[in-house]
């Protein structure tokens, strides 16, 4: 999963030709750590939904923008917008399911 930025995060998520799924997360988070081969291998296992990940450290604004208080966030963005978000670290059948009308 590639990092985005507060830079980069209207071109690569708001403007992107197909739904995004971000991983709100930091270093520092054992929870964060436990999500992210979840993420991966559902992104090995489409090409509908582009996922991606934005350390919330090092990008505090759009953090602050979605209202993450909690780490792992995830949001799926769709036509610019948040869709879905799950809050906490989840096995890999939450995300399928939260997620399903992507997929």
């Amino acid at each position: 999963m590639r990092e985005v930025t507060d830079a980069s995060f209207e071109q690569e998520v708001l403007n992107a030709g197909r739904p995004v799924v971000v991983d709100f997360w930091a270093p520092w988070c054992g929870p964060c750590r436990a999500v992210q081969p979840v993420l991966e291998q559902l992104s090995g296992e489409t090409e509908k939904v582009e996922f991606v990940k934005l350390n919330i450290d090092d990008n505090p604004s759009t953090a602050s923008r979605y209202d993450v208080l909690s780490i792992p966030t995830v949001i799926l963005f769709d036509g610019g917008e948040p869709r879905e978000t799950l809050v906490g670290a989840r096995p890999a059948g939450h995300f399928r399911e939260a997620f399903s009308s992507y997929l």
